[in-house]
């Protein structure tokens, strides 16, 4: 007896999802990270001197159409009430904002949009230039012991002349809102770093994966009876 076109469908949604599972799990999960010194509270800084408040590393990692920024500090976040946690995007015309606040610091730290991240709730997302959009909220942000992540769309990013793989990041924690005395860290010091992209081998496997769920298709339909 011929398979009814119910289970020719079924069967192939099967092949079509283990192909994509096989070519999703050949891309690399790893992301660029940088280290930070321990202890290097910026001397204008009139905060706490809390672990929470001192980044000891960040990363990046470019996902398809997402990318996930991650932290990790050398406290438990929480320890001091108020913090907040500050990713710098550079799409491509970052400038260095925070030199214009009092007293003037981040020199050589270019951004033209930010994703304030709060542990108490309220992430948002708001591009600065070349004109202010915002805040968006940001849904996909977790705190996790001494770890932050947040995932954000490139769909609310969009390019102020870099692609997505040039974007480039910075992180900066806050005892608060409201001066420039209240940053604690730059992660990395005066400058930025990048986003990893998946190796161009483990974006042929996922191609691959498609292929190999198109020819399991095509096979499906031309066994199918007339």
């Amino acid at each position: 007896m011929a398979p009814s076109p119910r289970v020719t469908a079924q069967t192939a949604c099967a092949a079509l999802a283990a192909a994509l599972a096989v070519a999703a799990s050949a891309v690399p999960a790893q992301a660029t990270t940088i280290t930070d010194p321990l202890g290097d509270f910026l001397p204008t800084f009139t905060g706490p001197h809390n672990g929470d408040l001192d980044i000891l590393t960040a990363s990046a990692a470019i996902n398809m159409a997402s990318v996930t920024l991650s932290a990790t500090l050398d406290g438990a976040i929480g320890t001091t009430p108020g913090a907040i946690y500050v990713f710098g995007i550079n799409r491509g015309a970052g400038q260095p904002l925070l030199t214009l606040g009092a007293p003037p610091v981040g020199q050589g730290v270019n951004f033209d949009a930010v994703a304030v991240l709060n542990p108490a709730g309220g992430s948002v997302l708001n591009l600065l230039l070349p004109t202010a959009v915002g805040p968006t909220p940001l849904t996909n942000v977790s705190f996790s012991g001494s770890s932050l992540t947040a995932v954000i769309p490139f769909s609310l990013l969009p390019s102020n002349g870099f692609s997505t793989s040039q974007y480039l990041y910075n992180i900066w924690p806050r005892s608060g809102l409201g001066q420039n005395v209240q940053i604690a860290d730059f992660a990395p010091d005066a400058s930025s770093f990048r986003a990893s992209v998946p190796e161009p081998a483990a974006w042929g496997l996922m191609l691959a994966g498609f292929g190999l769920a198109g020819a399991t298709l095509r096979r499906r339909r031309r066994a199918a009876p007339a």
